[in-house]
C-alpha cells in the first residue's frame, strides 16, 4: 500500500467492497476503533436522485463507474494501530465469505474531508423525527418534527441502519433520557426535539462531545453533554440509548441497570446479527428481558427492560 506523508490531520482509510458487504466492512472498522464509517454506494445515491429532496449540490458523476462501494473511516494521523486492526478484522471476515478488495490510506486535512462527505448525505425520515443536515433545504410536512444536524468529523447523520432503528424505536416524550456514546448527538437531540423531560449525553471522544454540543445549540435543545467512558457518576433516566458495538454493549450490560429508573428501558443497537445472541445473553445475565427486537439487513437493535 502506498502511503503519502505530509502535514495533515487525519488518515482516510478506504476499503473497496460491494453493496451486500458494505455494512460488514463498516462493522470491521467500528470494531477496529473507528468512531464512524462513511459508505459511498452508487445504488443508494441513485435512489436519492429519484426522491423529492431538494439538494444544494448533487454530483451525478457519482453514478458513473462499476458496482463497487467505498467504505471509509478517518482516524488521527498519529493512530498507528487502526489500520493493522482493520486488516486483521477483514482477513478474519474474509474466511467467512465477506468480500472486499483494495484497502487504501491517504492523509487529508479536516477542511477537505468536510467538503467531500457533504455531497452524499440526505434527510432521514423516521417515525419520531426527520434529521436534516444543515446544508440541505427541506420543507417539512405539517406536524413533522425536524432536527438540524451538522455531523462534522463525528459523522453520524442517521443514515446507518443502527441509528435509524433507534430513531424508529424512540419514545422519549415526557421521559428522562441518556444517550451513551452519543457521537454527533443525533439520538439525544432527537429525544429533546420530541419532548424529552431531560437529556444527558456522553462520549469517550472529545471531538464527538464538541460536535454534540454544537448540534444541541443548533436545535435550541437543552442537553447536558460530557466526556465519559460509558455512563459515569450517578446519572439515571427512564430511557437509555446505546448505539455502540457488540463488545461495548457487553461491557455496558453489568452497569447500565443502576442508571435506569424504575420501569426504565434501554435501546441497544449497533449489533451485527451474528453476535446478537451473545449480546442478549449478556443482558439476560443482568436480569434484562427483550421487549422488542428489530433487524435491518445484517444489523439488529433491542429494547430491553428489567
Amino acid at each position: 500500500m502506498n502511503r503519502v506523508f505530509c502535514e495533515m490531520k487525519y488518515k482516510l482509510i478506504t476499503v473497496i467492497t460491494d453493496h451486500e458487504n458494505a455494512d460488514l466492512v463498516a462493522s470491521a472498522m467500528f470494531d477496529a476503533g473507528a468512531e464512524g464509517a462513511d459508505i459511498l454506494d452508487r445504488s443508494d445515491f441513485a435512489d436519492l436522485l429519484k426522491s423529492d429532496v431538494i439538494w444544494d449540490y448533487a454530483d451525478e458523476s457519482v453514478l458513473r463507474g462499476g458496482s463497487e462501494v467505498k467504505v471509509s473511516a478517518t482516524v488521527a494521523e498519529t493512530d498507528a494501530e487502526f489500520l493493522s486492526a482493520l486488516e486483521a478484522n477483514l482477513a478474519a471476515m474474509k474466511r467467512n465469505g465477506v468480500r472486499y478488495g483494495e484497502i487504501s490510506c491517504r492523509l487529508i486535512d479536516e477542511e477537505d474531508w468536510a467538503n467531500e462527505w457533504k455531497k452524499y448525505y440526505k434527510p432521514i425520515v423516521t417515525s419520531a423525527v426527520t434529521v436534516v443536515p444543515t446544508w440541505i433545504k427541506y420543507a417539512p410536512a405539517e406536524g413533522e418534527k425536524v432536527m438540524k444536524l451538522d455531523p462534522g468529523m463525528a459523522f453520524g447523520t442517521g443514515e446507518h441502519a443502527t441509528t435509524r432503528m433507534c430513531l424508529d424505536m424512540m419514545n422519549a416524550a415526557g421521559r428522562s433520557v441518556i444517550d451513551v456514546g452519543c457521537g454527533s448527538g443525533i439520538l439525544g437531540i432527537a429525544a429533546a426535539v420530541t419532548g424529552a423531560k431531560s437529556v444527558y449525553m456522553c462520549d469517550i471522544d472529545a471531538q464527538a462531545v464538541d460536535a454534540a454540543r454544537a448540534n444541541a445549540a443548533l436545535n435550541g435543545a437543552e442537553c447536558r453533554i460530557e466526556k465519559a467512558d460509558l455512563i459515569e457518576g450517578d446519572e439515571k433516566a427512564d430511557l437509555v440509548f446505546a448505539n455502540l458495538t457488540a463488545d461495548i454493549l457487553e461491557r455496558l450490560a453489568p452497569s447500565v441497570g443502576k442508571h435506569l429508573n424504575e420501569g426504565g428501558e434501554i435501546v441497544a443497537s449497533g449489533i451485527i446479527s451474528e453476535r446478537l445472541d451473545e449480546v442478549k445473553d449478556a443482558f439476560a445475565a443482568e436480569g434484562f428481558t427483550v421487549a422488542e427486537e428489530r433487524a435491518d439487513g445484517d444489523w439488529c437493535a433491542l429494547r430491553l427492560v428489567k
